[in-house]
C-alpha cells in the first residue's frame, strides 16, 4: 500500500479502498473524529475511528500534536466540510505528545507566543501556510532566473569589504577575545587573525556578483547577509536573505523591465500554485483588519494586492517629479505626514512611498534618478552630477521593496566617488580591475527576500517569515 499525502488525498474525486497516511493531530473529538495535517496543505483530513473497535488505552493517546499512522478506506464524507474521510481500520501513534505539556494547543495563541516556540510554530496553520509559500517563492525566483539565462552564485558570507559603506557588520575572529594580540599602536593586530586582516559577515553580495556578471553576462545570488544593526522594529533582522542579480551591457532602463518581470513573474507563481494558502492567509488579514480602526485598515486584501502588482504596469517616476507631486500633495499640504517634505534631497520614508503606489498613481511605482549624496557611492553618475542612475520599487501597503542601480563603470568617477567617502582604493582594488579590464555598462538589483515573502503572505513582522528569526538579544533555536 503507497503511502499518501493529505494533499494527494483531498484532490481524490474517487472511493479508494485501503489509503495509508501519516501525520500529527491536530484534534481529536468525540473519540471519533480525528483531523490529521502532515503540513502538505493547509487543510487537515478527517480520520473516522469507530472507537467500539480500538483500544481504549490507544485512543486515550491519540492527543493534539501526536504522530500517528492511519490506515483505512478513502470514503465520501458523511458530515459537513469536507469532500472525503478515512474510515480507519488501523491506527498505530507513532510518537507521543503530552497534552499537559505540548504547547500548540488547537486555540488562538499571539505570535509572539509562537515565536517562543518557533522550532513547533509550523503546526499552526497560520506559519504551515508562510512557510510553504516562503518556500514557493524561493522555487520561483530560482525558476525565472535559469529560465532567463542567469547563473547562479555562490558569493562570500565571509568577507573584507563592507558593500553598503554602512559600517553596522557582525565580526569574524578566531583571536582571543580576552587577550587579543595588539601591534605597536596598542590597536587588535589583526595580521594575527585567522585571515590575516579584519574580516566580517557579509551584509551584500553585490559587489562579488559584479565581478561574475562580468565574465558571465548574467548571474545572481541568493543567500544570507547579516546586518549588526540594533534595531527591534518589525521589519529589521540581523540574518536574513537576499537576491541580487547583476547583468552586464544592461542600463537603467533594462534594469528596470528586468526587475518588474522578475516581480510580476514571481508573485504570479504563488498565485497561480499557492491558492489555498493564499485564501486561507488572505482570510487572516481581513478578520485582523476588522479590529483596526477605519483609517488604519488597507483598502486591498491580500489577494488584491498581489494582483494589484501582477495586472499593472509599474509606472516610473524621478524622484524629482515624486518630491514635486509629495510636496504639493494634500497631506503635506495639512502636515499629515510625518515626516514633511519641503526640499529636493530628502530621503523618502516610507509613508511617502505608499502615498505615490496606493493614493497618487494607484499602481506600483519605480523611482529613478535619487540624489547622489543618499545612495551608494557604486551607483551611475548623471551628467547632472547631482544625481545617480539608482532605482527604487514601490509596493503598496509595504513601500520599497526592490532597490538597485546602473552601476558606475568609468575608474576615474568611481574613484572619485570613493575618495570622497573615505573608502580606501586598496581595499576594493579588485573592484577596481573591473573598471580597468574591458569595463562596460551593467547594472543590478537587490531584494530582500523576507520582504517579498512579508508581501505575499500578508504577516506584519519579518520575525514571523523566517524560520528561526535572528534579532538583538535573541539567537534561539
Amino acid at each position: 500500500m503507497q503511502l499518501r499525502t493529505v494533499s494527494e488525498l483531498l484532490t481524490q474525486d474517487i472511493i479508494l479502498p485501503e489509503v495509508e497516511i501519516k501525520g500529527w493531530v491536530r484534534t481529536f473529538r468525540a473519540n471519533r473524529f480525528i483531523a490529521l495535517n502532515d503540513g502538505s496543505t493547509i487543510n487537515n483530513i478527517q480520520c473516522v475511528v469507530d472507537f467500539e473497535n480500538f483500544d481504549e488505552a490507544l485512543l486515550k493517546r491519540v492527543t493534539t500534536g501526536a504522530a500517528i499512522h492511519v490506515k483505512g478506506e478513502l470514503i465520501e464524507s458523511q458530515g459537513k466540510g469536507q469532500k472525503v474521510e478515512i474510515k480507519v481500520s488501523a491506527l498505530t501513534v507513532l510518537g507521543d505528545s503530552d497534552p499537559e505539556t505540548y504547547p500548540i494547543q488547537p486555540k488562538k495563541h499571539s505570535f509572539e507566543f509562537l515565536r517562543e516556540n518557533a522550532h513547533l510554530r509550523t503546526r499552526t496553520s497560520t506559519f504551515s501556510a508562510v512557510m510553504r509559500l516562503r518556500s514557493a517563492l524561493s522555487f520561483a525566483i530560482h525558476k525565472y532566473f535559469n529560465d532567463n539565462g542567469f547563473y547562479y552564485t555562490h558569493t562570500p558570507i565571509i568577507t573584507g569589504s563592507d558593500a553598503e559603506g554602512a559600517g553596522e557588520m557582525f565580526k569574524v575572529s578566531s583571536l582571543d577575545a580576552k587577550n587579543p594580540p595588539l601591534n605597536e599602536k596598542g590597536e587588535i593586530d589583526y595580521t594575527k587573525d585567522f585571515f590575516g586582516k579584519e574580516t566580517n559577515l557579509t551584509v551584500s553580495g553585490q559587489l562579488e556578483a559584479e565581478t561574475y556578471a562580468m565574465s558571465l553576462g548574467k548571474v545572481y545570488t541568493f543567500g544570507p547577509t547579516f546586518r549588526a544593526e540594533n534595531s527591534n522594529t518589525s521589519r529589521h533582522l540581523a540574518e536574513f536573505w537576499m537576491i541580487e542579480p547583476e547583468v552586464a551591457f544592461m542600463d537603467l532602463a533594462g534594469n528596470m523591465d528586468l526587475a518588474e518581470d522578475f516581480m510580476k513573474s514571481v508573485i504570479t507563481y504563488v498565485l497561480d500554485n499557492n491558492r489555498e494558502d493564499l485564501e486561507f492567509l488572505d482570510k487572516r488579514l481581513q478578520d485582523e483588519e476588522k479590529s483596526k480602526p477605519q483609517a488604519e485598515r488597507s483598502e486591498m486584501s491580500l489577494i488584491e494586492k498581489l494582483n494589484f502588482v501582477t495586472d499593472n504596469n509599474f509606472k516610473r517616476v524621478s524622484y524629482t517629479e515624486a518630491i514635486d507631486i509629495l510636496r504639493n500633495s494634500k497631506p503635506n499640504k495639512k502636515k499629515k505626514f510625518k515626516y514633511p517634505i519641503n526640499e529636493w534631497g530628502t530621503d523618502l520614508q516610507s509613508e511617502h512611498e505608499r502615498f505615490l503606489v496606493e493614493k497618487h498613481f494607484k499602481c506600483p511605482v519605480i523611482l529613478f534618478d535619487y540624489p547622489a549624496n543618499i545612495k551608494a557611492f557604486y551607483m551611475r553618475l548623471n551628467d547632472d552630477e547631482k544625481t545617480v542612475r539608482a532605482m527604487d520599487i514601490l509596493f503598496p501597503g509595504i513601500g520599497e521593496i526592490v532597490g538597485g542601480a546602473q552601476r558606475e563603470e568609468r575608474l576615474d568617477v568611481l574613484k572619485e566617488r570613493m575618495a570622497a567617502i573615505n573608502i580606501p582604493e586598496e581595499e576594493l582594488w579588485w573592484y577596481l580591475d573591473l573598471r580597468k579590464f574591458g569595463t562596460a555598462v551593467h547594472s543590478g538589483f537587490g531584494l530582500g527576500f523576507e520582504r517579498l515573502v512579508m508581501f505575499a503572505t500578508g504577516m506584519s513582522n519579518i520575525r514571523d517569515v523566517i524560520p528561526f528569526p535572528r534579532t538583538p538579544q535573541n539567537a534561539e533555536f
